[in-house]
């Protein structure tokens, strides 16, 4: 990605910017663990706050 870019990435979100890994990471860790067990067929939305329909 080009430097100037990389100022204004993901500010078209409504939180107004990119999320950070640690903020991603939280959903995966908890698909992976034993806390998901009875999770099928879902769609976690990690958007930033943008609508999934």
């Amino acid at each position: 990605m080009p430097p100037e870019q990389v100022e204004s990435f993901g500010g078209e979100v409504p939180l107004q910017r990119m999320g950070q890994p640690a903020q991603l990471a939280s959903s995966w860790v908890m698909l992976a663990s034993d806390e998901a067990s009875y999770i099928s067929g879902a769609t976690i939305a990690v958007t930033g706050g943008v609508a999934v329909i």
